[in-house]
């Protein structure tokens, strides 16, 4: 039968199935921006070694010693991070008011002191074409919004005859950065604004674009500046990768980061401490259902080998293989903060295996497939193969759960600086104590916290905490230090001088207890701009945590029912034929991670 004999309500249902055939599948094409990062991106970024101050000569010697290590592995992004306009900027503070280096429309420009190639308003193209000769790919990093100091002076903005002070939102700031201003996508001008900074990185040749302060709280304003920052890369003529910062990005806004992103922060900043670490089983977990080639949940920067300027990674060798195992098998982007310099024998070899590298850059499904008792596994399958990728975790810890859902005392949310708590605790025969700091849920960087006078009482006396040796101790940020800050400052409260432990969250303080004390005293004081919650938990179970732990998978849960073969990929060896199960002894805080091939 020809179309012409079809009844007209048939021929109608035939348009309508070709129709929803032709436009549906359209409409549910990925986003044109997914190619651009169709595998988790792996490089560098300069805020872990250098914070603010990194300069040209600086990232000349990175980006060489990264052509000569990593690039042969994949490894091939280079971001210079936040404050490159700024020619005084010093660590990790950050000046209001600080002079910014800026064009004639409103556009912030590489400080000339900083990066002497950028002279004569040449910006960063000379530094890209250097990274670029290396065989590299050229990011920077930005801050949302429009500069104060172009507001301030009312001028130009490119393609439009809007000034800056016309689309500037002056009551929508950053809270821990100063020098921008949100944008008014309503108002003539906006998207030219975002439209003129992104023709400008295009004609330096950055590739690689990760912007701060947008992603949380992922507001109504923030949501529209995405999506301007969108467009303006879809627009300016060179591929981008865009990453958005910082964490954690709001769950329910999944859907809408990941198709105007190519990768989101899941958490705040990311530094070599246990509790975040931990903590990042759950977040990768959380974001599965928003994970695709292309869109990628982001657990931050690896804080592998020297950071912070000078220090070596407080992360224990274990620690670190379990953190690259899970940034794998969850398909993180892998962007490392450590000296490329000084990269030691452990650390070069943690980042150049090909096959655990081979897990982040070419597996599917991934997903996390049990947990029970901190013994945690995740699988994924091995592209065009009946293989599955296995990891092996070992999340226990000795001494008191870091998790301050368990805590027996917990504050109200102290939010103001200065602001403080009083503490009481009956602790009873408790053996041993945690002092616990979290961020109240914020995400919120600055969170330096005070105990004063943390205090032991009871039939034997008084015993102050800082007369005692602590089990361990850690800080979200900087180091947990007896009577000074975090940051290594006398503490002072109120002005005056006081005895306790400075620390930031998230932050756990362990200590066995001495017989004969059954209260617990101390006065804890928010000391920055941020919001957090003091937690006390006293534990009087005998520790029964073991060095190392089996963990276990049923082969027949993965769908394997026949003989599998075991690699051990960190090294680089089979382990034999399985059936049945396959289990590993793990160490506390370490992982393994293995390729499983059914013998058929």
């Amino acid at each position: 039968m020809n179309v012409g004999t079809f009844p007209s309500r048939m021929y109608s249902r035939f348009l309508v199935v070709v129709w929803l055939f032709v436009f549906g599948n359209a409409l549910r094409a990925d986003p044109p921006a997914w190619k651009n990062a169709p595998t988790p991106p792996m490089g560098w970024n300069s805020w872990d070694i250098f914070g603010t101050t990194v300069t040209e000569q600086q990232a000349k010697a990175q980006a060489d010693a990264m052509a000569e290590h990593l690039k042969p592995l994949g490894w091939k992004y280079f971001t210079v991070d936040i404050q490159w306009y700024e020619p005084e900027s010093k660590a990790h503070v950050y000046k209001a008011g600080a002079p910014l280096e800026m064009d004639g429309f409103s556009r912030l420009m590489p400080a000339v002191k900083k990066f002497p190639s950028a002279a004569g308003d040449a910006g960063f193209k000379p530094l890209a074409d250097y990274v670029h000769a290396k065989g590299l790919r050229f990011g920077i990093h930005i801050m949302r919004g429009i500069p104060r100091q172009a507001v301030h002076a009312n001028t130009p903005i490119a393609g439009t005859s809007a000034r800056a002070a016309d689309i500037a939102l002056i009551d929508h700031t950053c809270p821990w950065n100063p020098d921008m201003y949100g944008v008014d996508m309503g108002k003539p001008g906006a998207q030219q604004y975002y439209d003129s900074i992104f023709k400008l990185y295009a004609s330096w040749g950055v590739d690689f674009v990760k912007v701060d302060d947008i992603s949380r709280a992922y507001d109504d304003v923030q949501m529209a500046e995405i999506e301007a920052i969108r467009k303006a890369i879809d627009t300016c003529g060179r591929p981008m990768v865009l990453s958005l910062s910082p964490g954690d990005t709001p769950i329910e806004r999944g859907q809408h980061v990941m198709n105007h992103a190519n990768m989101w922060r899941i958490s705040d900043d990311f530094w070599d401490r246990w509790p975040p670490l931990y903590e990042m089983f759950g977040r990768l977990e959380k974001w599965t259902k928003f994970r695709a080639e292309g869109a990628w949940p982001d657990a931050d920067m690896l804080p592998f080998g020297i950071i912070d300027f000078t220090r070596p990674t407080n992360f224990t060798k274990d620690e670190q293989i379990l953190c690259m195992s899970l940034w794998c098998i969850a398909r993180s982007p892998l962007i490392l903060g450590g000296d490329m310099t000084k990269l030691d024998e452990f650390t070069l070899q943690l980042l150049t295996n090909p096959e655990i590298l081979s897990v982040n850059q070419a597996s599917k499904n991934n997903r996390q497939h049990s947990r029970s008792d901190n013994l945690i596994v995740w699988t994924a399958e091995v592209p065009n193969s009946a293989d599955r990728y296995v990891a092996l975790f070992n999340a226990q810890s000795k001494g008191v759960s870091a998790d301050f859902s368990k805590a027996n005392y917990k504050s109200p949310v102290l939010s103001d600086m200065g602001s403080d708590v009083e503490i009481s605790l009956p602790i009873g025969n408790a053996r041993r104590l945690a002092l616990m700091v979290d961020d109240a849920g914020d995400g919120f960087a600055y969170d330096h916290a005070v105990w004063v006078e943390p205090t032991l009482k009871g039939p034997n006396g008084s015993k102050k905490l800082s007369e005692l040796r602590w089990t361990s101790a850690q800080a979200g940020w900087g180091q947990t230090q007896i009577n000074h800050t975090c940051e290594g400052h006398p503490l002072v409260v109120d002005g005056e001088p006081v005895a306790g432990i400075g620390t930031h969250a998230k932050s756990v303080i362990q200590y066995d207890i001495p017989e004969g004390f059954d209260t617990f005293n101390a006065r804890g004081v928010l000391t920055h701009h941020g919001s957090i919650r003091f937690g006390v938990l006293a534990d009087d179970t005998k520790e029964t945590t073991p060095d190392s732990n089996f963990v276990s998978v049923s082969l027949s849960d993965l769908g394997i029912t026949v003989e599998t073969l075991v690699r051990d990929l960190w090294n680089r060896k089979d382990l034999g034929v399985f059936s049945g199960e396959f289990s590993q002894e793990i160490p506390l805080h370490g992982a393994g991670l293995y390729r499983l091939s059914p013998q058929q």
